[in-house]
């Protein structure tokens, strides 16, 4: 225990990863979060049949599982991969939870990365409680020149973890925060949409190869009753329905999205994305609230929605 000391751990930066995509890998991401076959913004190349094509705003979420690969990773080698954070105990890999997942696009992404691109990453938190131990993550995308295109924040939750066995916290960057969800009226935007069977199958493509999505045998064992999706995946729905209800089916539209992974989803469950809007965001934009419920369980997958959207004004189709 003497070597524990979570102060040490915030801030601490890890190695840069390379990373790259190409056109037909943002094709494929569109489809994997539930993209339909009329949804050319999203799915019919620009030099196709359809100039409105722009990549989807929260496609470098993957990028940290798919690195440079154009092929399957292997998902258990990239969980042990990167340098160990100083001050932090060793966490049982099995006990990890994805918690939170924000993303603010800087800069609309080309359709091909080219060479050079990174993922720039380090620790910005940590909080232990009697529940456990939640490390939150930093991530910024930059092309060769440093440009900065995305910033990504994620918040992993270490259930049952013990690293002081007090309560710790300190956290010195991260997304800005939702706010509570409207209760003195209906939302203004209601999207319903249901996954496919084969769900999981076609999004763990774009590169998180993680069994747990794929093997029934695997969630049975983590008490989930068979294969969930990605949460990641159910965070792509759910951005896809902003951009349609607010954005107009806009790519571009989505400048800011955050969530918070509250239950789980299972393939060909239905999912309803609730939407209230707060007021002007920064830079032209509209802030919503919004929640995610699965119809299958009537449980809440994705809480603390919050997004900035270029609001698609009446009139202007």
């Amino acid at each position: 225990m003497s070597q524990v000391d979570l102060a040490k751990a915030v801030g601490f930066q890890d190695d840069d990863q390379e990373v790259s995509w190409n056109q037909r890998d943002l094709l494929l991401y569109a489809v994997g979060i539930g993209a339909k076959k009329d949804d050319y913004a999203l799915v019919n190349a620009k030099e196709c049949l359809d100039k409105s094509w722009a990549p989807f705003p929260t496609y470098p979420v993957v990028l940290g599982f798919k690195g440079t690969s154009q092929d399957v990773v292997d998902f258990r080698q990239l969980m042990r991969g990167g340098k160990k954070a100083p001050g932090l105990p060793q966490f049982d890999p099995n006990r990890i939870v994805h918690g939170t997942q924000s993303i603010e696009i800087l800069k609309s992404l080309p359709p091909v990365s080219g060479q050079g691109w990174k993922l720039k990453r380090r620790i910005v938190g940590i909080n232990e409680n009697k529940s456990g131990v939640v490390v939150e993550n930093e991530a910024i995308l930059v092309d060769a020149k440093g440009t900065e295109y995305a910033k990504l924040y994620s918040a992993t939750f270490n259930l049952g973890a013990k690293a002081t066995g007090a309560n710790f916290s300190k956290r010195v960057a991260g997304p800005p925060q939702a706010k509570p969800i409207p209760k003195d009226r209906k939302p203004d935007w209601v999207v319903q949409d249901k996954t496919s069977t084969e769900q999981a199958a076609i999004y763990r493509l774009s590169g998180d190869y993680n069994m747990l999505h794929i093997n029934p045998s695997i969630g049975k064992a983590a008490g989930f009753g068979g294969v969930i999706l990605h949460g990641l995946l159910t965070f792509g729905f759910a951005a896809r329905a902003l951009v349609s209800a607010v954005g107009g089916g806009d790519p571009r539209s989505l400048t800011f999205f955050a969530v918070r992974f509250t239950s789980p989803v299972k393939p060909g469950d239905a999912v309803e994305t609730s939407v209230w809007e707060l007021g002007p965001g920064p830079n032209g934009t509209t802030e919503v609230a919004f929640v995610t419920k699965n119809l299958a369980t009537g449980k809440v997958c994705l809480g603390s929605g919050m997004a900035y959207v270029k609001k698609l004004e009446k009139g202007k189709l």
